[in-house]
């Protein structure tokens, strides 16, 4: 079985963490997020996955081979000379998708985190026999979204509503589908909209179907997100693999912690914290809601809240980092330093503070 990964341009919502690896490379809960999705797939069988990328495919390629031979997955790219939409890049690794099986393969948005819940898709789109499975999530808000009606007993969609007005349903695209190889067929090789112009003509024809997610559901291509995201994921391996969580004194919540890093005396971790390989955290640190990526150093009595740190940097003695901070990698703040949602990009030093929201270039 095949899938194909809508890796797409360049991440500028997430700078400055994306100015120096690509957005997909990027470190989610202690790995890249794009290795969430490949782990998934390879889980349910699929044998090789397709990169659609238009931005650095030899540095993704490059980070991903040591992959392929750990997970036994064949890792591919198809790159866009221009931006081919979220339908455009089918068309473009057509022959790397069709392989004379006639099996349906995945598409999925390499944003979107969740439990992935493949194997009741491929059951779910085997038992309706339609040309097409998407996954939808309900969400609070649906008036920020494309909203998907479709028929609860069956599942088969009949109509997409964009960024409704009035309320017609809570249930939007989720951004993973299961395709039939004839769903290529319908897809011209131009910049083209999935969601907008084929699976619309698809329900047209009452050939696509809709599931609906069970657990979690982000779309972590911006902090907010990427923050909120942390928590729903921290909160699902609490309630599935909670051995993957860190315990002790010093732990509140949810935590996930790599076995390199080393925590100081009379530190106060969590809730919603992830701290990856290489990290030294020094004494009578306070870390909540917030991701602390590989080969940071957080000093004595710092305090950290809400913000994502990039690698390798390092954040002075009693300093101050919250509100949505980002850290660029490599980037140093002095002690006693306050960070009130400064966006810092890489290589810097921070001498002085940050009083409002700003990006530090």
């Amino acid at each position: 079985m095949k899938a194909l990964i809508l890796v797409g341009g360049f991440g500028t919502r997430l700078r400055p963490l994306t100015l120096s690896v690509p957005k997909p490379l990027v470190d989610f809960a202690n790995k890249p997020m794009i290795l969430h999705q490949i782990e998934a797939l390879k889980a349910i069988g699929v044998d090789e996955v397709v990169l659609a990328i238009n931005y650095q495919p030899e540095v993704m390629l490059s980070f991903l081979k040591a992959f392929e031979t750990k997970l036994g997955i064949k890792i591919t790219c198809s790159q866009e000379t221009e931006p081919m939409g979220t339908a455009g890049p089918l068309a473009l690794a057509r022959d790397k998708l069709i392989d004379g099986s006639g099996e349906p393969f995945f598409v999925l948005n390499s944003d979107v985190i969740s439990e992935y819940p493949l194997k009741q898709m491929v059951d779910f789109h085997t038992k309706h026999g339609g040309e097409a499975s998407i996954m939808v999530t309900k969400v609070d808000e649906p008036s920020k979204y494309g909203v998907v009606i479709l028929d609860e007993e069956t599942g088969k969609v009949e109509r997409f509503v964009e960024k409704p007005k009035v309320f017609v349903g809570n249930k939007i695209n989720a951004g993973i589908y299961l395709l039939k190889p004839s769903v290529l067929d319908r897809i011209e090789l131009r910049p083209t909209s999935i969601e907008k112009e084929v699976l619309p003509k698809i329900a047209q024809e009452k050939q696509l179907y809709a599931m609906v997610l069970p657990g979690f559901w982000m779309d972590i291509g911006q902090p907010r997100d990427y923050i909120s995201g942390l928590r729903l994921y921290l909160d699902s391996l609490r309630r599935n693999t909670s051995d993957k969580l860190a315990t002790g004194v010093n732990i509140v919540g949810n935590v996930i912690v790599d076995s390199t890093a080393q925590i100081g005396e009379g530190c106060l971790i969590g809730p919603d914290v992830a701290i990856g390989p290489g990290c030294v955290i020094e004494a009578g640190v306070r870390l909540s809601r917030c991701t602390i990526m590989r080969g940071v150093r957080i000093k004595k009595h710092a305090c950290v809240s809400g913000s994502i740190i990039g690698w390798h940097a390092t954040v002075g003695q009693w300093a101050r980092v919250e509100n949505m901070t980002i850290l660029g990698e490599d980037v140093h703040v002095s002690d006693e330093v306050y960070s009130n949602g400064g966006v810092v990009l890489p290589h810097k030093e921070i001498k002085s503070s940050i009083l409002k929201p700003e990006i530090v270039m």
